[in-house]
């Protein structure tokens, strides 16, 4: 292995982590204020609204099936359109953004789920307006395992940048799809497998350890 293909990996790990990080933290842009909407818009809850439910519940659910690299070659225009280039690492981030919007949205309603009822009810009992609970009873109290599902969401949206690698999307699955299958180097096709596992695991045991704290805090 050249010093020229050790170098491409270290970029690589670094475009990995980079469309990672950033492509999650805009899907928690919508897929926050979706997945709560779809907790309290349901049946029985506090701001109960059946058409609002039934509606963003399909369009989360339409996104959701769309396999992540049809969904990637469909967006090539809008992703032309938003960065003004279909390949490489920026153009890579939108369609990343937009296939974990709503894996984010029902991560984030099944976690809010898992509070208790009591808790609601308790803040209705005092008076709060539906935005307080929100945010004061039932984020909080959910935090816990949305910083588990962060860390989930964190390890897709990581396996997806891979897939990326076959359209022209940057980082490790690019130098994977390339170099390890294109041209046979088992070599780097086993070392930028190994890397992105390490990363996987270093989200999830962080992710882990961020939740206990919460919990016991």
């Amino acid at each position: 292995m050249t010093v020229q293909i050790i170098e491409m990996i270290g970029n690589g790990v670094w475009e990995t982590i980079q469309m990672t990080l950033i492509a999650t933290a805009f899907a928690y842009l919508l897929g926050l204020p979706l997945g709560i909407i779809l907790v309290v818009t349901a049946k029985g809850n506090i701001l109960e609204n059946r058409i609002v439910n039934g509606i963003i519940g399909a369009i989360v659910n339409i996104f959701r099936s769309v396999p992540f690299l049809i969904l990637l070659v469909l967006l090539i225009p809008i992703t032309r359109l938003l960065v003004g280039t279909s390949i490489g690492t920026t153009a890579t981030i939108v369609p990343l953004t937009v296939g974990a919007i709503p894996i984010v949205a029902r991560m984030v309603e099944s976690s809010l789920t898992e509070v208790p009822g009591g808790i609601i009810e308790a803040a209705q009992s005092m008076g709060a307006s539906p935005l307080k609970i929100i945010l004061f009873f039932l984020l909080p109290e959910a935090m816990p395992s949305l910083i588990l599902g962060t860390a989930i969401n964190l390890a897709t949206v990581l396996g997806y940048s891979a897939m990326a690698g076959f359209v022209g999307g940057g980082g490790l699955g690019a130098i994977a799809i390339q170099y390890g299958y294109y041209r046979y180097q088992t070599d780097v096709l086993l070392i930028t497998v190994l890397i992105l596992i390490i990363i996987v695991q270093i989200f999830q045991e962080a992710g882990n350890r961020l939740s206990a704290a919460r919990r016991h805090s």
